[in-house]
């Protein structure tokens, strides 16, 4: 069976078996420490509820590792419940913690912000639009896949922020297009991803717009050494292609997807937090770009791990190190030599379970 085909019926099955929730249920907010592009700073973050990814949704069974359309209602939210919600949690995120200083704010939708059958037109200009209001913030940040990022919409979420950067984030995911196509079953080309970042930067003489990638750290059917080596070429195309910022996203076992699958059968492991040291020294000392490398997840079980001895201090130098764009220092445990071994001498990690 061919991994398209495994990974839709997957799909299918995990959204039969989801037990349906409201959209105020469905959204989140929180702040955090971040790096913007002034430096040091805060950033809110918003999840907001859509009908779901459209890819997703599409009979394509959507990607290998992401389970983000099943936090969705799947079905249409109108553009008033969709700005109460958003209203509800920006103020209860300004109430916590008042707006001081550099600020910015991070809308997450299960898809693309930028898809008017996700994110109607009309709310996605008056939530821009009021964030206009505040000087504190200066960054914007939506999500995006390269299709739905077109000029004349660009232009009206920048005419919307004033004076201030809104950066796209697309899930590149990884520079080799076989990878991207074939095993993350992504559905969108070099040259696509390629466009959507040539119209952002033709933008720039008009706007301050910015456009970042999200690069995944070992994909499924993945080894070790592999993942690594991708990463970092990732990041070169990435940066080469004219993006603006860099994040890398390790691997998380997210449910009712094909990695998980795989992950239940003994036939992947989400990458060693040393592989994840590795790509963020190797890559930073290359790179004339931010790269911010993502902790969700460290050291659990469905997550990046090296040993109990290690895996918080290892999380928090990275999470440190995001912030200062600095090249995390030498750390010794014993795992170590562990996940060096796995490193020389794993070959690609093939599945010989019956996935049927």
């Amino acid at each position: 069976m061919e991994i398209k085909e495994l990974n839709r019926e997957l799909r299918e099955k995990s959204l039969r078996r989801i037990d349906k929730k409201s959209p105020p249920e469905l959204a989140a907010s929180w702040s955090s420490e971040d790096l913007l592009y002034s430096g040091p700073g805060r950033t809110i973050f918003m999840v907001l509820p859509t009908s779901g990814c459209a890819w997703a949704l599409s009979g394509s069974g959507g990607c290998t590792m992401c389970s983000y359309v099943a936090d969705s209602p799947l079905e249409a939210v109108s553009a008033e419940e969709m700005l109460e919600i958003f209203h509800e949690h920006f103020e209860k995120q300004i109430q916590r913690q008042a707006l001081e200083g550099p600020t910015a704010v991070k809308l997450f939708v299960s898809g693309s912000f930028l898809n008017p059958k996700e994110v109607p037109a009309e709310a996605r200009r008056k939530i821009l639009k009021s964030l206009a209001d505040y000087p504190e913030i200066e960054e914007v940040v939506v999500e995006s896949r390269p299709e739905y990022v077109i000029e004349e919409v660009l232009q009206e979420c920048c005419e919307a922020l004033p004076g201030k950067i809104f950066e796209v984030a697309m899930g590149l995911e990884t520079g080799d297009e076989r990878r991207r196509m074939n095993i993350i079953n992504k559905g969108f080309s070099n040259a696509e991803f390629e466009r959507a970042v040539q119209t952002i930067q033709e933008l720039k003489s008009e706007y301050p717009i910015r456009s970042k990638a999200y690069l995944l750290v070992k994909p499924i059917l993945t080894s070790e050494k592999e993942a690594i080596i991708d990463a970092i070429q990732s990041a070169e195309y990435a940066e080469q292609s004219g993006v603006d910022r860099i994040s890398f996203c390790p691997s998380t076992i997210h449910k009712g997807t094909l990695m998980e699958i795989l992950w239940r059968k003994g036939s992947y492991q989400p990458p060693w937090i040393w592989s994840v040291m590795e790509i963020i020294r190797r890559v930073r000392s290359l790179a004339k770009i931010p790269v911010i490398m993502d902790t969700a997840g460290f050291g659990t079980r469905r997550g990046p791990y090296n040993c109990k001895k290690c895996n918080s201090a290892l999380k928090e130098m990275i999470i440190q190190s995001n912030i200062t764009q600095t090249i995390p220092e030498d750390f010794e445990c014993e795992c170590r030599s562990k996940w060096l071994a796995e490193v020389e001498y794993s070959g690609i990690t093939g599945s010989p379970s019956n996935l049927n």
